[in-house]
């Protein structure tokens, strides 16, 4: 290599994070600091890392996108044979991770997740484009196949089955949410004293505190 990984610093200066600031709903505060990372046109501002755990606590993790954010939780979606999903079958807690680098903040996320209601999964797999519904039928996701041209030969299969007529969804595919228990809101500030601000549900209310960096 080239560079040392441990001479990079970088210095956090940009923004400061109270919890006498926050807003009393973690809900609320994550969608203002959303709305904030799209209006700086930060790329994917929706992009988060989940990871998952099987039963023998094996840890996965990997980028998935928020499609939506309710006062339940946040949702996603992907197939449901997948890593994942077997993951989560196994073990319904998980946790997700928000980077927002230009904003030096991070926002992570620890709850349970279940399976979103079929009308809800209808609703967002109707206002995909035509080529990610098709993408959703051809797509063994994370199953073995034997090559690009495999997977190709499958997007042209069900373009053919579904020419001319309405695309719908897979039973296999549709949407999760990621009910939260603790919710920790990163700020990043100089000298790595960074603002740590977290939530946790407890007694049927969301409780605040404070975290060293």
């Amino acid at each position: 290599m080239e560079y040392s990984l441990s001479e990079i610093r970088r210095e956090y200066a940009r923004h400061s994070l109270s919890e006498h600031e926050v807003n009393a709903n973690p809900i609320h505060q994550f969608k203002q600091w959303l709305e904030e990372a799209i209006k700086s046109q930060v790329p994917d501002p929706g992009a988060m890392v989940l990871s998952t755990a099987n039963k023998g606590n094996r840890v996965s993790s990997r980028v998935v996108l928020l499609k939506d954010v309710q006062e339940e939780g946040f949702i996603f979606y992907t197939n449901y044979n997948s890593k994942k999903a077997a993951d989560l079958k196994e073990n319904a807690q998980a946790g997700i991770l928000f980077y927002w680098p230009e904003l030096e903040r991070q926002v992570r996320v620890e709850g349970n997740v279940k399976v979103v209601s079929s009308s809800v999964s209808d609703e967002y797999f109707a206002s995909r484009p035509e080529k990610s519904k098709i993408g959703a039928w051809a797509s063994e996701q994370s199953r073995e196949i034997p090559g690009r041209k495999y997977l190709e030969e499958q997007v042209e299969k069900y373009k053919n089955e579904f020419k001319d007529r309405e695309i719908k969804r897979p039973e296999y595919w549709g949407g999760y949410i990621l009910k939260p228990d603790i919710i920790e809101f990163w700020q990043g500030r100089p000298n790595r004293l960074h603002d740590r601000i977290q939530f946790s549900f407890e007694a049927n209310r969301w409780e605040v505190r404070r975290l060293a960096p």
